[in-house]
């Protein structure tokens, strides 16, 4: 996947999704309706290099991007996604330059870092001079999750092999003493994406963040998020559910006996 340079442009947001459980089938499904595929090796149930894999080729499959969250810094994990083909790696709680400058070390090539060649997919895919490109083609993502972080965006974005920076809400929200389970405001993040999207833009590279609702889109979109993560495998199958139980629950209570004729409804599997 090519960067492509910042500010030549009109802006045009990238809609992707977040997918927690280890099953490929949802996003043969459905990623091709979106830009991107964010695969969570962290919190997620991927967990295993064969799942790993399997989700990749399903992001192949339909032909969008993998962005792959490894659960650490260590160096073995970012190789594996990289050598697994995934199109971006995504490294969590990254707190300073110095440690944004050890996981460029782990996820590309000399002259810039220090990652292995082999990658038996990317050499099957894509021949044996794949490394020649994937230090620009292959996304190297910070998270932003703590305000020591937010603090040296501008810092840790000007890194020479750190593409983009990710700003986890979660974390934030967290480290700020906030409750997890309270309704999501605007405000509450409003300061860490302006600063994280101008970090991103003085240094010429990406920024990314998750939108839960349309105030919080809004607010990404009035900065300018290039990468934003709209929704996932969890609160799609929650939400539909939910939904789904309550019609029911109220078309049956409506109903009456011998109630004649069935109600048109639309199949969406």
């Amino acid at each position: 996947m090519k960067k492509t340079a910042k500010n030549t442009k009109p802006y045009s947001p990238k809609f992707g999704i977040n997918c927690m459980y280890p099953a490929p089938g949802i996003i043969e499904r459905i990623g091709s309706e979106w830009d991107w595929i964010w695969i969570d090796g962290q919190h997620g149930q991927v967990a295993g290099y064969e799942t790993m894999l399997s989700m990749i080729r399903a992001c192949n499959l339909v032909g969008r991007p993998a962005f792959v969250r490894v659960p650490s810094h260590e160096s073995a994990w970012i190789a594996l996604a990289l050598d697994a083909d995934a199109d971006a790696v995504i490294v969590p709680q990254v707190e300073s330059v110095a440690e944004a400058k050890a996981v460029v070390k782990s996820a590309k090539f000399p002259p810039v870092g220090n990652r292995s060649y082999g990658g038996r997919r990317p050499i099957d895919r894509h021949g044996r001079g794949f490394s020649e490109n994937a230090n620009k083609d292959r996304l190297l993502v910070c998270q932003i999750e703590s305000d020591q972080a937010l603090n040296d965006a501008a810092k840790i974005a000007a890194v020479d092999g750190v593409d983009a920076l990710f700003l986890g809400p979660d974390d934030m929200m967290l480290r700020r003493g906030l409750s997890m389970d309270q309704p999501r405001k605007p405000e509450m993040m409003a300061d860490c994406v302006e600063k994280l999207t101008a970090a991103c833009r003085k240094r010429g590279k990406l920024s990314m963040t998750v939108a839960v609702g349309d105030e919080t889109l809004a607010l990404c979109l009035h900065h300018g998020v290039d990468y934003i993560v709209v929704g996932g495998d969890v609160p799609f199958l929650a939400t539909m559910s939910q939904s789904t139980k309550k019609h029911v629950t109220d078309f049956a209570a409506g109903a009456k006996p011998g109630l004649a004729g069935k109600p048109e409804v639309k199949t969406l599997y």
